[in-house]
């Protein structure tokens, strides 16, 4: 890393909390490694002269809270930065998608964009993680209420969530005692128009759902699991939820390194996949977290692993 020039694509850095942000704590390890870190918003990047650019700031040191540089009044070729690292969260909207467009021009170009452009845009998250179903509890993708009933007339409790949707925000549980299912369901889908994921609730939520990271293909050997508060059913710790760093189990290991090697195929280089039990419930490809909690934990750093790695 001594010397290389790193841009990252956020969020505005005044909405990310710094103890807790994968992305600060990828700035600070890059820093810490020698290498130069600078940062832009999605409506930063500009195509004109024929070639994909952008307006940058400079971050001098990203320890503590990181200080912006004033947006310098030249633009930069992305091809001229060593490395770019896509890390806007969700939603992916039109914005999102419009973004990920030109930055699949930049690579074309000769930018070294991760994760690649064209696998953000082929894959929702949750849709995504279909082509590994073995590992996965029953789900439905669907948005018509008949398929809705008989999925829930199948189970004593299920869940029901949108398929873009982040940090446990929509996501309903309904058992034999609920009496508004079909109702949000109704509101969920759009009056039955869009679609939207049910599965069979697992229990074992309340042991943690765990947020393994994928780096190069291959599992970090140490998972976040993220604990429902009391009352909650919902692991997130957008929602509350208290990460615990633990070992993965064979099966997990299993799993996570079956995903990791389409995850690699398709340029993927860092992502998170999400696991109740043994089940694969999600495929994190966006802008993945938890190695902040997994490093002041256990001393251990995901990102400083991914770094090395490339």
């Amino acid at each position: 890393m001594q010397g290389k020039t790193l841009l990252f694509i956020t969020d505005p850095l005044d909405k990310l909390n710094p103890k807790k942000d994968t992305t600060i704590l990828w700035m600070q390890e890059a820093h810490t490694m020698g290498g130069k870190i600078f940062q832009c918003e999605m409506n930063d990047l500009i195509y004109k002269d024929r070639q994909t650019l952008t307006i940058f700031s400079e971050i001098k040191d990203p320890h503590d809270h990181p200080q912006l540089s004033e947006k310098v009044n030249t633009t930069r070729a992305l091809k001229d930065f060593d490395y770019i690292f896509m890390r806007k969260d969700p939603p992916v909207d039109e914005d999102f998608m419009n973004a990920l467009h030109l930055l699949s021009q930049a690579e074309s170009e000769g930018a070294n964009i991760i994760n690649r452009p064209s696998a953000l845009q082929k894959f929702n998250e949750k849709v995504f993680a279909l082509r590994f179903s073995h590992w996965m509890p029953d789900t439905n993708v669907i948005c018509k209420e008949e398929d809705f009933k008989k999925f829930k007339e199948k189970y004593s409790t299920i869940i029901l969530k949108p398929l873009d949707g982040m940090g446990g925000e929509s996501i309903y549980k309904f058992d034999e005692s609920s009496k508004d299912h079909l109702t949000i369901f109704q509101s969920l889908t759009n009056n039955y128009q869009t679609m939207v994921m049910a599965q069979n609730f697992l229990p074992e939520i309340y042991n943690g759902d765990y947020r393994i990271l994928l780096i190069h293909g291959k599992p970090f050997p140490i998972a976040l699991a993220r604990i429902p508060m009391e009352g909650s059913f919902k692991g997130n710790l957008a929602a509350g939820g208290l990460g615990v760093a633990r070992e993965l189990s064979d099966d997990q290991m299993k799993a996570s390194t079956e995903i990791g090697k389409l995850l690699l195929a398709e340029g993927i280089i860092f992502a998170g996949i999400d696991m109740i039990g043994n089940s694969l419930t999600e495929i994190n490809i966006t802008s993945p977290t938890g190695a902040r909690e997994i490093l002041s934990q256990t001393g251990r750093s995901p990102i400083q692993a991914l770094l090395q790695s490339i």
